[in-house]
């Protein structure tokens, strides 16, 4: 009964199950969300929208992200991860629902709400994973959730364009999304919560480079403070069912430590580098049609292949950072060079052959990228605020989205290359920052 290797069998049964049950959430969420992503714009036309109130009812969602990453983000730190998702899922189901019923524009924007403000089951899953493994295991686990969550987002459009065929396609497609995220909170609640703390302690026994989320219960105030000057919020006091206003309390004092936390050089290279990709894809299309007379359906298939090569290059983020022996700031400088570089190459390509070279490498060195920034914004902020600083980083890309479309506008009067051009500068931009600001970063992990 007391055999220590019946005890370490279990141990590493645990963060297994785990973990790939939140594979599999991911999966499912991204899934459900890819159904219906194509056939919003067709279908708020359908409704009689003009394509200007189409472009500002498409919008909200990204606003409404915006100003919800962080909050629901620090949210998760405060009432913890089962509660926060739980409701998260169910809301998003609730929206979609809705949409399903969109019978009329302002139904479904009203439809668009709650799962504008609510739809970080995403994020909640990363932070849950981040307390869940070590900080050396970070980069791995994430990898393969990215990975597992990038297969759902492709192979979701394809099941949408089907359900689509049928009459009434659309509102079968909500529905079906619904339907996958209720399937979701359910096996959110069915997850061995009580192993997941089990294992949050011998985590922690193990190592003394992170904090995890199940520490918080051990604090005797909720103002003491973490090693990154986060506060330390007991969960044992506070739940989802107590007065909202200590919820809103804590929430405000994570969301201000994070604010004011000398954060600002990694959430600017993650609004650089993700302008820079955005820029990259903005007029992808259009671009190729004009350089290389391609028709939109090979160029879709190209983004096909850039896709499901980023979602492979998932499975590659764990080797690469044990190669690098987990220096994440050296790796993230490195990525991004590459990134910058392949921008270039597919900026002044001669031919489509470099086209496709460029993208397929890029695919790779934007996911071990983004990877590599999530994890150094939790090793700076302390993986004890895992939700709040995912959160931030959100909303620091949603950023982008609101920019990227402006900017590739302008860039594109210019020149169809314009807006990679300009994704060339940001990114060295990016570059600078990170040239600048890694010796300081490795001063401060010491």
């Amino acid at each position: 009964m007391n055999n220590p290797t019946c005890r370490t069998y279990q141990k590493s049964r645990r963060p297994t199950r785990i973990i790939k049950c939140i594979y599999i959430v991911g999966f499912m969420d991204l899934f459900g969300v890819s159904l219906i992503i194509p056939l919003l714009s067709h279908h708020v036309k359908a409704l009689g929208a003009s394509p200007t109130v189409a472009g500002v009812v498409g919008s909200t969602y990204g606003v409404l992200q915006l100003f919800s990453s962080t909050f629901i983000g620090s949210w998760s730190d405060v009432t913890g991860r089962r509660d926060s998702l739980l409701t998260c899922l169910l809301l998003s189901a609730f929206g979609y629902a809705l949409l399903g019923l969109s019978t009329s524009i302002a139904l479904f924007v009203l439809a668009r709400i709650p799962v504008g403000l609510f739809k970080h089951s995403l994020s909640i899953c990363r932070a849950l994973l981040s307390d869940l493994v070590s900080e050396k295991q970070r980069p791995l686990v994430m990898g393969h959730f990215n990975a597992a969550s990038s297969v759902g987002f492709i192979l979701g459009p394809v099941v949408g364009g089907y359900l689509a065929e049928h009459e009434g396609g659309f509102y079968l497609s909500s529905f079906v999304c619904a339907t996958i995220f209720l399937l979701n909170a359910g096996l959110v609640w069915m997850l061995p919560w009580n192993d997941a703390l089990n294992l949050n302690l011998d985590t922690n026994s193990n190592t003394n480079s992170r904090k995890p989320y199940s520490e918080l219960n051990n604090c005797s105030d909720e103002t003491h403070r973490g090693p990154a000057g986060a506060p330390c919020v007991s969960r044992a006091g506070v739940s989802l069912f107590r007065p909202a206003w200590r919820q809103l309390s804590l929430v405000v004092v994570q969301m201000r430590t994070v604010a004011s936390s000398d954060m600002w050089d990694v959430f600017l290279v993650r609004l650089l580098m993700a302008l820079a990709i955005m820029l990259y894809y903005s007029n992808f299309s259009l671009a190729m049609e004009e350089r290389f007379e391609l028709k939109p359906k090979v160029t879709g298939y190209l983004i096909s292949y850039s896709s499901t090569l980023g979602a492979l290059a998932g499975c590659l983020v764990g080797p690469v950072t044990h190669l690098y022996g987990n220096d994440i700031p050296a790796l993230l400088l490195h990525s991004t060079v590459l990134t910058c570089s392949l921008i270039f190459l597919y900026t002044t390509a001669p031919s489509v052959w470099q086209v496709v070279l460029s993208s397929t490498f890029f695919a790779i060195s934007t996911t071990i990228g983004r990877t590599c920034i999530t994890d150094l914004e939790l090793q700076r902020g302390g993986a004890h605020a895992s939700g709040t600083l995912i959160g931030a980083g959100q909303s620091v890309t949603a950023v982008g989205r609101v920019l990227a479309p402006l900017l590739s506008g302008l860039a594109q009067e210019i020149s169809p290359c314009g807006p990679p051009s300009l994704g060339v500068a940001l990114a060295l931009l990016a570059v600078g920052v990170l040239l600048i600001r890694t010796p300081t970063w490795e001063k401060k992990s010491r």
